[in-house]
């Protein structure tokens, strides 16, 4: 099957989750309610926080979960599904719940992104799709925001379609780093899919087509005066690329009173280069041309570049952004927390590990941030059992869940209960927000943390901390286990 939109994505699952459920269902535990939570437990290029994206396409895969006639009859070829159970599969479809942090917010790791209350059999079947669609956005906007944030105030495209991994991962990476601050994209379906802005104009191939730069130049000029951006690196950039495209905007654009126009690198010493042709521009009186580059750059490039003194309005961003090539795996997992007796008692589950790392916080939890009410920034996060609720008229003391004996006092706060309900007894109860409201909002709430925890390198830790009560629930399953 070759047209990807005859994908059934409740098929894109790991096959265990098919035997799973399978045996939930023969052994009577296909209804029971269970919590599962999706974390991360180390931030990419371990960086102070992560940007959450990817839920508008759960909320798609969730409405449309169903198993056809199609895929009853490929499960059943494979002789290890019982009748019964694909009778079962049949009539599947989501019954259950889900809250969420919202797309565009700043996480931190080990605290809940996502969490699903279901029967067992449709909480463990959509694990997969959850993880992939969080796990990939969520890193491509991590790393468009640390992008982003080292342009400082400049202009940064996504470049990268060519070079992401399958075209799911060049439409939805366009997606995810507008998220994460991007201005727009090279990819046009990313444009006509959710409107993020795709623009360029042209390539070398462009200029090696004609018999001269210069002609290349005009002819380009020409036909699209407004927006007239010239890759002056083909040949010579100071020699021949910026003395051609001068000549071409004084031929075309000044007698038609036209002032934009642009120019762009995309090899060599881009420090240099700029500076130079900065130089160039302003002394033919092209002030207003804006200088362009791109070139396998990333956030430290980006950052360096700037402080040599280069003369740069926006960046072309590619390989570096769509694969986040410095650490391409964000690490998001899945984990079972709690299930409920017939009698609706919620019972806390822990998963246990020699790697302290992978040690879970167990139970159906609330999540919130604190944030100071004279500076606007957070403060931490803090975990607390469901059935908790914070007062924000009262000062609260915090402590640090890895070494207890680290503790602050918190005043002067606002607590924001940060998960949101997503679906209830599996209806849609979000109105998704539009992507320029995420992008918005994360570039809202990434101006909220301090810029201790925005370093590229050593960020201050952030807290998230436990209540007394979910430590103490914790604490007992570990001794119970023997911990």
């Amino acid at each position: 099957m070759a047209a990807h939109d005859k994908l059934n994505m409740t098929m894109l699952c790991d096959f265990y989750e098919l035997t799973m459920i399978q045996g939930y269902f023969a052994n009577g535990y296909a209804d029971r309610i269970t919590y599962f939570d999706l974390f991360f437990r180390r931030c990419p290029d371990d960086a102070g926080y992560a940007i959450a994206a990817g839920l508008e396409q759960i909320v798609e895969y969730i409405q449309d979960l169903h198993f056809s006639a199609e895929d009853i009859e490929y499960l059943r070829g494979r002789k290890m599904f019982s009748e019964a159970f694909l009778e079962y599969l049949a009539n599947f479809k989501f019954t259950g719940d889900i809250w969420a942090v919202p797309e565009g917010t700043p996480i931190f790791p080990r605290e809940p992104i996502l969490t699903v209350r279901a029967p067992a059999a449709q909480a463990q079947l959509i694990e997969t799709f959850l993880l992939l669609s969080v796990n990939h956005q969520s890193l491509i906007a991590t790393k468009a925001n640390r992008v982003v944030r080292a342009a400082d105030g400049r202009t940064v495209l996504e470049f990268g379609s060519r070079r992401a991994q399958g075209s799911t991962a060049a439409i939805l990476g366009a997606r995810a780093a507008y998220i994460g601050g991007c201005h727009g994209t090279a990819c046009t379906i990313s444009d006509q899919l959710f409107g993020v802005t795709a623009g360029g104009t042209m390539a070398h191939a462009w200029v090696q087509m004609f018999d001269s730069e210069y002609e290349a130049f005009k002819a380009y000029t020409q036909m699209y005066p407004n927006n007239a951006t010239l890759l002056v690196d083909t040949y010579d950039t100071l020699r021949s690329g910026v003395p051609n495209a001068i000549r071409v905007f004084n031929e075309v654009l000044k007698p038609m009173g036209i002032t934009k126009c642009g120019i762009r690198l995309d090899s060599g010493d881009l420090t240099y280069l700029t500076r130079q042709a900065r130089k160039m521009l302003d002394e033919a009186g092209w002030t207003q041309c804006k200088i362009t580059v791109s070139n396998s750059l990333d956030e430290y490039i980006i950052r360096d570049v700037l402080r040599q003194g280069a003369q740069i309005d926006a960046f072309g961003v590619g390989e570096r952004l769509i694969t986040a090539r410095s650490e391409p795996i964000f690490g998001g997992v899945y984990k079972l927390a709690a299930v409920e007796e017939p009698d609706g008692t919620i019972v806390p589950k822990i998963k246990i590990s020699e790697n302290v790392g992978k040690i879970t916080n167990p139970h159906y939890k609330k999540l919130y941030r604190f944030y100071g009410k004279d500076t606007g920034k957070a403060i931490a996060d803090y975990l607390t059992v469901y059935d908790e609720e914070v007062d924000d008229s009262q000062d609260i003391t915090i402590f640090d869940p890895d070494a207890t004996w680290k503790t602050k006092r918190v005043y002067n706060y606002t607590a924001k209960e940060l998960q949101v309900p997503v679906f209830r007894g599996g209806e849609l109860v979000y109105k998704l927000p539009s992507l320029d409201e995420i992008r918005d909002y994360c570039a809202e709430q990434v101006d909220a943390l301090w810029d201790e925890i925005k370093r590229f390198d050593n960020p201050q830790t952030y807290y998230v901390d436990l209540s007394q009560k979910l430590w103490d629930i914790k604490f007992d399953l570990l001794k119970r286990n023997g911990k």
